[in-house]
């Protein structure tokens, strides 16, 4: 009996998309049929992202993406997933307002890294996911060490992220600059890099890099997806 998958996205649209179009492709790819799960989106305006984002109002957003939860579950879901890596800040508060499970961004993303062997990364993102505790503290709970760009490479990345990823603008100029800040991280002893916004992988691909990237998105969209086949337990 497959699950409903729940999906809370809007956080950017762009990234949602590969949420919605990774769990139909990956499903079809291994059964070579279209009996995919069912999903439900709950798309979060951008715009309060942000404004959540600016004023640090992670309580706020806890409660609203909780609240958002609630609805996919009225509407069917057996479990949901916030399809954004900043937004995991406010995850515990998510959670407690949830009446359904939720399945974290960053444990799916720990457990790639551990299948791989490796103990340290680099981590890019938004200026959140790099500079607050949150992320960098869940990983070091599974032995994983997690490197951040320089001051100067982070409102790089972030900039990029907000100015031109977001709004799905692809600029080869901003992909020499992520590669270059790959390098650094690389140099400083990174074994892999976690691609830690759902957006990054619209600009750099595996193929652009030797070092091994984790898509996170493709990475909680499959674990989403294996949930709803059964594959996967999920905390209450």
């Amino acid at each position: 009996m497959r699950k409903t998958i729940g999906i809370i996205g809007g956080m950017s649209h762009e990234s949602t998309i590969v949420y919605y179009e990774h769990i139909h492709r990956a499903y079809q790819a291994r059964y070579d049929d279209l009996d995919y799960p069912p999903i439900l989106i709950y798309s979060v305006p951008f715009g309060d992202c942000q404004s959540w984002t600016e004023r640090e109002a992670w309580y706020e957003a806890g409660a609203a993406l909780g609240e958002a939860a609630r609805r996919l579950h009225d509407a069917g879901a057996d479990f949901a997933l916030i399809a954004t890596n900043t937004m995991h800040i406010a995850f515990e508060a998510a959670q407690v307002g949830s009446p359904t499970p939720l399945l974290h961004i960053i444990d799916v993303t720990a457990e790639a890294i551990l299948d791989r062997k490796l103990t340290k990364v680099g981590l890019l993102g938004t200026r959140v996911t790099m500079q607050h505790p949150f992320y960098r503290q869940r990983l070091a709970a599974q032995g994983l060490t997690a490197l951040v760009p320089s001051p100067e490479s982070q409102e790089e990345v972030n900039r990029i992220i907000y100015e031109e990823l977001t709004r799905g603008r692809i600029q080869r100029e901003s992909k020499e600059a992520y590669l270059e800040i790959i390098d650094e991280l690389e140099d400083r002893g990174a074994q892999g890099v976690i691609l830690g916004c759902t957006e990054i992988p619209i600009l750099i691909q595996q193929e652009d890099c030797e070092l091994p990237l984790f898509d996170t998105a493709r990475l909680h969209a499959q674990a989403a997806l294996e949930a709803a086949l059964g594959e996967r337990a999920l905390q209450a």
